[in-house]
Protein backbone atom coordinates (compact mmCIF):
# COMPACT_ATOMS: atom_id res chain seq x y z
CA UNK A 1 0.00 0.00 0.00
CA UNK A 2 1.45 3.50 -0.88
CA UNK A 3 1.48 5.67 1.98
CA UNK A 4 2.29 9.19 2.36
CA UNK A 5 5.61 10.37 4.70
CA UNK A 6 4.41 11.83 8.45
CA UNK A 7 6.10 15.39 7.20
CA UNK A 8 3.85 15.12 4.32
CA UNK A 9 0.37 14.62 6.69
CA UNK A 10 1.91 17.04 8.70
CA UNK A 11 2.34 19.60 5.89
CA UNK A 12 -1.11 18.73 4.83
CA UNK A 13 -2.71 19.99 8.25
CA UNK A 14 -0.95 22.75 8.72
CA UNK A 15 -1.76 24.00 5.62
CA UNK A 16 -5.01 23.70 6.18
CA UNK A 17 -4.77 24.28 9.54
CA UNK A 18 -3.64 28.23 8.27
CA UNK A 19 -5.92 28.10 5.83
CA UNK A 20 -9.21 27.05 7.61
CA UNK A 21 -8.34 29.47 10.87
CA UNK A 22 -7.71 32.72 8.27
CA UNK A 23 -7.80 35.24 10.04
CA UNK A 24 -6.43 39.06 9.86
CA UNK A 25 -3.44 38.23 12.24
CA UNK A 26 -0.88 35.02 10.59
CA UNK A 27 -1.26 31.55 12.01
CA UNK A 28 2.17 31.20 14.35
CA UNK A 29 3.99 27.85 14.73
CA UNK A 30 3.30 27.10 18.15
CA UNK A 31 -0.69 27.31 17.64
CA UNK A 32 -0.14 24.80 15.37
CA UNK A 33 1.76 22.22 16.83
CA UNK A 34 -0.30 22.87 20.27
CA UNK A 35 -3.42 21.57 17.69
CA UNK A 36 -1.37 18.90 15.84
CA UNK A 37 0.67 17.65 18.89
CA UNK A 38 4.32 17.72 17.39
CA UNK A 39 7.30 19.49 18.01
CA UNK A 40 8.05 22.82 16.75
CA UNK A 41 11.17 21.96 15.70
CA UNK A 42 9.65 19.44 13.36
CA UNK A 43 7.21 21.59 11.70
CA UNK A 44 9.40 24.72 11.35
CA UNK A 45 11.93 22.27 9.30
CA UNK A 46 8.27 21.99 7.00
CA UNK A 47 6.77 25.16 7.34
CA UNK A 48 9.81 26.50 5.80
CA UNK A 49 9.90 24.43 2.73
CA UNK A 50 6.33 25.31 2.33
CA UNK A 51 7.28 29.08 2.39
CA UNK A 52 10.49 28.15 -0.05
CA UNK A 53 8.26 26.91 -2.42
CA UNK A 54 5.58 29.85 -2.77
CA UNK A 55 3.03 27.94 -0.53
CA UNK A 56 3.13 29.88 2.26
CA UNK A 57 4.36 33.38 3.44
CA UNK A 58 6.42 33.67 6.37
CA UNK A 59 5.65 36.71 8.79
CA UNK A 60 7.98 38.07 11.31
CA UNK A 61 7.86 40.01 14.27
CA UNK A 62 6.12 39.69 17.68
CA UNK A 63 2.74 38.54 15.91
CA UNK A 64 4.30 36.84 12.49
CA UNK A 65 3.64 33.11 11.43
CA UNK A 66 2.12 31.88 8.41
CA UNK A 67 -0.60 32.59 6.03
CA UNK A 68 -1.41 30.98 2.56
CA UNK A 69 1.08 32.89 -0.26
CA UNK A 70 -1.78 32.56 -2.46
CA UNK A 71 -5.92 32.21 -2.40
CA UNK A 72 -6.37 28.69 -0.84
CA UNK A 73 -8.76 27.89 -3.76
CA UNK A 74 -5.05 28.68 -5.79
CA UNK A 75 -3.17 25.85 -3.67
CA UNK A 76 -3.83 22.19 -4.58
CA UNK A 77 -3.07 19.05 -2.29
CA UNK A 78 -0.42 18.20 -4.60
CA UNK A 79 1.29 21.12 -3.95
CA UNK A 80 2.00 20.00 -0.53
CA UNK A 81 2.66 16.44 -1.04
CA UNK A 82 5.41 17.51 -3.59
CA UNK A 83 7.10 19.88 -1.35
CA UNK A 84 7.15 17.44 1.68
CA UNK A 85 8.10 14.59 0.00
CA UNK A 86 10.68 16.69 -1.58
CA UNK A 87 11.95 16.70 1.84
CA UNK A 88 11.66 13.18 2.45
CA UNK A 89 13.35 12.18 -0.95
CA UNK A 90 16.32 14.19 0.22
CA UNK A 91 16.67 12.62 3.60
CA UNK A 92 15.51 8.85 2.20
CA UNK A 93 18.97 6.86 2.03
CA UNK A 94 16.66 3.58 1.35
CA UNK A 95 15.54 4.26 -1.94
CA UNK A 96 14.00 1.14 -3.24
CA UNK A 97 15.41 0.50 -6.55
CA UNK A 98 14.36 -2.59 -8.37
CA UNK A 99 16.65 -5.58 -8.01
CA UNK A 100 15.47 -7.67 -11.42
CA UNK A 101 14.20 -7.53 -15.10
CA UNK A 102 10.70 -8.47 -13.45
CA UNK A 103 10.68 -5.12 -11.18
CA UNK A 104 12.66 -2.60 -13.49
CA UNK A 105 10.07 -3.52 -16.54
CA UNK A 106 6.66 -4.35 -14.88
CA UNK A 107 6.76 -3.53 -10.97
CA UNK A 108 8.53 0.07 -11.07
CA UNK A 109 6.17 1.58 -14.63
CA UNK A 110 3.28 0.05 -12.19
CA UNK A 111 4.30 2.16 -9.39
CA UNK A 112 5.24 5.00 -11.21
CA UNK A 113 1.64 5.15 -13.17
CA UNK A 114 -0.22 4.56 -9.93
CA UNK A 115 1.81 7.61 -8.64
CA UNK A 116 1.10 9.92 -11.49
CA UNK A 117 -2.88 8.50 -10.76
CA UNK A 118 -2.47 9.94 -7.59
CA UNK A 119 -1.02 13.11 -8.38
CA UNK A 120 -3.53 14.10 -11.22
CA UNK A 121 -6.08 13.33 -8.55
CA UNK A 122 -4.64 15.31 -5.45
CA UNK A 123 -3.42 18.21 -8.06
CA UNK A 124 -7.57 18.36 -8.54
CA UNK A 125 -8.59 19.20 -4.92
CA UNK A 126 -7.81 22.41 -3.69
CA UNK A 127 -7.04 23.20 0.13
CA UNK A 128 -10.48 25.28 -0.36
CA UNK A 129 -11.78 22.32 -1.04
CA UNK A 130 -10.70 20.58 2.17
CA UNK A 131 -11.97 23.77 4.29
CA UNK A 132 -15.55 23.29 2.47
CA UNK A 133 -15.18 19.06 3.32
CA UNK A 134 -14.30 20.29 6.91
CA UNK A 135 -16.89 23.19 7.75
CA UNK A 136 -19.28 20.39 6.14
CA UNK A 137 -18.23 18.09 8.28
CA UNK A 138 -18.97 20.20 11.56
CA UNK A 139 -15.36 20.65 12.20
CA UNK A 140 -15.31 23.94 14.85
CA UNK A 141 -12.78 26.28 14.36
CA UNK A 142 -13.12 26.55 18.19
CA UNK A 143 -11.81 23.23 18.61
CA UNK A 144 -8.96 23.85 15.80
CA UNK A 145 -7.90 27.13 18.32
CA UNK A 146 -7.29 24.84 21.21
CA UNK A 147 -8.91 26.09 24.75
CA UNK A 148 -9.04 29.56 25.49
CA UNK A 149 -9.28 31.10 28.65
CA UNK A 150 -13.03 31.88 29.96
CA UNK A 151 -13.43 35.49 30.79
CA UNK A 152 -16.80 36.57 32.58
CA UNK A 153 -18.64 39.49 30.51
CA UNK A 154 -20.78 41.54 33.17
CA UNK A 155 -23.63 43.72 31.51
CA UNK A 156 -24.49 46.66 33.16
Amino acid sequence: MLKLSRKTLLALEAVIDIAFNARPEPVQAREITARQGVPQRYLEQVMQQLVRAGVLKGVRGPKGGYRLARERRRISVADVVRVAESLEDASDEDVAEPRSELGARIVAPLIKSLTDELMARLDAISIEDLCQQASGAGVDQALLDGPKERTTDFTI
